[in-house]
Formats: structure tokens, C-alpha cells, sequence
């Protein structure tokens, strides 16, 4: 299994960290988080990072490595994981990558047919010019730069097209010169989904909600501010954060920013198992009938034999 790289995935909230955790007890280890928000510092209580001691059992990579002002995206995360990843096996340990965030998962391993995650900001401006001027405006936007993408789309295809012009202003390349190829992995990469049912999974997020609350979430959203970081930053464009912003604002009450927090988790969460889903590759265990404990029991049981 020395070429081997486990990969544990779920939706927010479904027991992905203590499984890693209890499976590098087992294993000799080192943990990869693929979490788009988990990266940044001072994001702490409403991305659920590990804890000191999670931290001390087992060293993990691409947690509280970036501010919250700098550039991260799965283009980013997966050329710096592919390098990580043969680090951690010429020290003769497996890797094991954890989170929710599928586009990271999927850059990785399969690589990405566009390397470069959604701007706000060109979005914003983009969605302005659309209700200024219409649909037709951006599609001959979309003709100067992209003739090619522009003559598969219609007009009322305005969020293709918008996305079209989003990558061209990232990169400045057309969409359409994007290789569309899977990449070949030289790694094996093993992958473990967390499971459970809709109506268990969102009474953890309520909890969960709650508890980050109890835990200082405000305060601590109200502290990132006070560092002078923008609001509209896209790290701070995350559920929790940036329902607590609307509320140091005066905008919304504590009580709706809780209900908008445990509302869009769980729309969140369903978009995970929705994009999960599509992959046929994963193995999926019933979280929900299995401890933590008896879910790593599983892992290595497969793994070893997988392995003879």
C-alpha cells in the first residue's frame, strides 16, 4: 500500500476529522485537509478545525498555513498536495486526506478541466452588467474574447456565459483552449464517504450551530474584522461567517443569523452528497449504525484486502 493514499470524505458535520484521527492511531500517518476554509488563520470555530490535541496526535498540512486575504483555490491545493503527498511516502507514511470540499477532492485526483475557482468580485460585476444591460450584452462580451464557446451558447445561457468570461478574466485564456482530458494519477487513491441519513445529519449541524455559537463564533468573526480584513473577502463569503458579519451589522438579529447559519449549512451539506454522489469509486459507510471506532476497523479491513 506504500503507493497508496486514503482519502475520507463526507458532508460538513459527518465525522470526517475523529475519523482520521482514530485511523492514524492505526496507521503511520500524516493528514491532508481539503478544506477550502480550514487553511486560513484565525478561522477557526466556524470552519470546526481540528483541536490542540487532535493537532498533537497526528501533523496535518493545510491548516492555518494562509491569511485570510491570501489566494487559495483547488488548482493551488492540488499541485501543492501532489507534492506533499510524495513527501509523506518517502518518509514511509500513507497519506490520508480529509474534507468535505468536492472540487479539492476531484482536483486531486482527477485534476481540473478549468484550474481556477469561482471570483466574487468578477461574478458580482459580471451579474451587474446583466441586469444593466441583458443577456445579449455579455454574449457579445463573450464574442470578442471566446468566439468559439460564444457560438455553442445562446444568450439565455447567461450563466455558462458568465462563467465564460469569468475564467477568460482569471486566466486570460479563453474557456474553450481547456483540455476537458483526465489526468493519469500515479497515485492510488482509496476513497472512504461518511453516511448518514438527512434527518440524523442535519441534527448534528443544528448542534453543531449551536455549539459554535456557545463557543464564541461572534467573537471571533467580530476579531477577524478588527484585524482589518474585508468582509467581502471570498474566505469570509462562508456560511457562518458571513451570517455573524450581517449581524454585527445591525442588519439581522443573533437569533435569524443562528436560524440563516443551521439553513445554510444544511443546504450546503446536501450539495456535498449531492456532488459525492456522482462518484462511483467512493466507499460508503453507515456512520450513522457505526462508532468511530468500528468505522476504522472497516478501513483497515478493507485496506488489507485490497492489499492481498
Amino acid at each position: 500500500m506504500m503507493n497508496s493514499v486514503i482519502v475520507i470524505l463526507g458532508p460538513t458535520c459527518s465525522g470526517k476529522t475523529e475519523l482520521a484521527i482514530s485511523l492514524s492511531s492505526k496507521i503511520n500517518s500524516e493528514i491532508i485537509s481539503a478544506d477550502s476554509r480550514q487553511v486560513y488563520k484565525f478561522l477557526t470555530i466556524g470552519t470546526a478545525k481540528p483541536t490542540i490535541e487532535q493537532f498533537k496526535k497526528v501533523k496535518h498540512h493545510f491548516i492555518d498555513e494562509l491569511l485570510p486575504n491570501e489566494k487559495f483555490n483547488a488548482d493551488i491545493f492540488s499541485k501543492k498536495a501532489n507534492i506533499l503527498i510524495s513527501e509523506i511516502q518517502k518518509r514511509n507514511k500513507t497519506p490520508i486526506v480529509v474534507g468535505g470540499s468536492g472540487l479539492y477532492i476531484k482536483a486531486l485526483i482527477d485534476g481540473l478541466d478549468i484550474p481556477v475557482d469561482s471570483d466574487p468580485e468578477i461574478r458580482k460585476n459580471l451579474m451587474i452588467k446583466r441586469k444593466l444591460f441583458g443577456n445579449q450584452y455579455l454574449h457579445d462580451e463573450l464574442k470578442k474574447i471566446d468566439p468559439i464557446t460564444a457560438k455553442k451558447l445562446l444568450p439565455q445561457n447567461w450563466k455558462r456565459i458568465i462563467r465564460a468570461l469569468e475564467v477568460f478574466y482569471l486566466t486570460q485564456k479563453p474557456i474553450s483552449q481547456f483540455s476537458s482530458k483526465r489526468k493519469t494519477n500515479k497515485y492510488n487513491f482509496i476513497q472512504y464517504g461518511l453516511l448518514w441519513s438527512r434527518e440524523k445529519l442535519y441534527e448534528r449541524i443544528n448542534q453543531r450551530v449551536d455549539e459554535m455559537i456557545k463557543n464564541g463564533l461572534v467573537e471571533e468573526t467580530q476579531k477577524i474584522l478588527n484585524l482589518g480584513f474585508d468582509k467581502n473577502l471570498n474566505s469570509l463569503n462562508t456560511v457562518g461567517y458571513k451570517e455573524i458579519i450581517e449581524f454585527l451589522e445591525g442588519k439581522i438579529s443573533l437569533e435569524k443569523a443562528i436560524y440563516l447559519i443551521k439553513r445554510n449549512t444544511r443546504r450546503f451539506a446536501k450539495k456535498q452528497m449531492t456532488w459525492f454522489r456522482k462518484d462511483e469509486r467512493i466507499t460508503w459507510l453507515d456512520a450513522e449504525k457505526n462508532s468511530t471506532e468500528k468505522l476504522t476497523d472497516l478501513i483497515i479491513r478493507d485496506l488489507y484486502e485490497r492489499k492481498n
